[in-house]
């Protein structure tokens, strides 16, 4: 029993990184894939998916090597800044927002790019994975099959939850900019965190707090 006690404490650590840390992944694969019909939507769902899957495992294999390099925090977050400007185009989230009190005929707008979305994707699973195999790399404490366990999780909640998102954004604009309130602060905790790394006595304390 003492020694299935730390373990079991390692595995409910492990479980509640995965919801917190997964979310942001699936929430911008969601985002990303709700502009586009149901099938080319199931298709980005499905490469984001196994992108999550393909670098966690590769990220997992050598986290302690990456964890020497904080500069990658802040080129993950800066990216991810990058897509969200870009997924505020593509879910034409500004124009949903403003008043329609003189309603003008315009143009069809363009159909947001199906590589480009992709492109978008494999950056998010990259910057996301990064973060989530950290954090439960960490917890796992040398545990390989706690490790694993925590990856597939991990892997099982974003194709849950992004696939769940991005129906439910269509009719639910509102949703989506919650969204990507969610996801800047996740590239803001990443750009303080890795130039907090990189200068440690260069932040303020209320900022080195939110990191």
């Amino acid at each position: 029993m003492e020694i299935l006690y730390p373990k079991i404490i390692i595995f409910f650590q492990i479980v509640f990184i995965d919801i917190v840390m997964a979310a942001d992944n699936a929430i911008i694969i969601g985002l990303i894939a709700s502009s586009f019909a149901k099938t080319d939507r199931n298709k980005i769902i499905l490469l984001g998916v196994f992108g999550a899957f393909i670098f966690r495992v590769i990220f997992a294999a050598i986290t302690v090597q990456l964890l020497q390099f904080p500069i990658l925090k802040i080129i993950g977050g800066t990216l991810l800044i990058w897509i969200i400007i870009k997924l505020i185009k593509d879910l034409e989230l500004i124009d949903s927002l403003k008043t329609t009190k003189q309603q003008t005929p315009t143009k069809p707008k363009k159909s947001p790019s199906f590589t480009s979305a992709v492109y978008s994707v494999i950056i998010a699973d990259v910057t996301l994975s990064f973060d989530n195999v950290l954090g439960v790399a960490a917890a796992a404490k040398n545990e390989i099959g706690l490790l694993i366990f925590g990856l597939l999780l991990s892997v099982l909640l974003v194709g849950t939850v992004a696939t769940y998102f991005a129906n439910y954004i269509k009719g639910h604009k509102w949703v989506g900019v919650l969204g990507l309130v969610v996801i800047l602060i996740v590239a803001v905790q990443l750009i303080l965190g890795g130039t907090n790394e990189i200068y440690p006595n260069v932040l303020p304390e209320f900022l080195i707090k939110i990191i």
